[in-house]
């Protein structure tokens, strides 16, 4: 048997009946793979615009989540501070109640000291309109 001087030289027609270089087989299999690789090239494209959508709403989601942690922060703080301000005022009624007991307490015995006055001039009176 004699053998083909293309295939000798590697050279092959295809089924349109054109010179290749490479094997119908071969040439056949780079078309499916350039095919394939296209299409995963797409696939990992979609991939990533999901990707990146999700990414995008991730960091959004974190802003909001942080915007909310910060006014709870700030109404944590408030409170506290109305906490402080009310035990603050609450001491101050306490010390003003205190003055004003203590003020009522000199108003009382000033009183009773009055009447201890008068009930003395009163009887020096009584005394001098009886000598007279």
């Amino acid at each position: 048997m004699a053998k083909d001087p293309l295939a000798e030289a590697e050279l092959h027609f295809d089924e349109l009946n054109k010179l290749r270089i490479l094997e119908p087989d071969v040439s056949q299999k780079t078309t499916e793979l350039k095919e394939e690789c296209e299409d995963f090239v797409d696939k990992i494209g979609q991939f990533q615009k999901i990707v990146s959508g999700l990414i995008e709403l991730v960091d959004e989601l974190a802003k909001e989540a942080e915007t909310e942690k910060m006014k709870a922060i700030g109404a944590r703080n408030l409170l506290k501070s109305a906490e402080k301000q009310r035990e603050a005022q609450q001491q101050q009624l306490q010390a003003l109640i205190a003055e004003k007991k203590m003020q009522l307490e000199r108003y009382r015995i000033e009183y009773e000291a009055l009447q201890k006055v008068e009930a003395e001039q009163n009887e020096f009176i009584d005394q001098f309109i009886l000598q007279k």
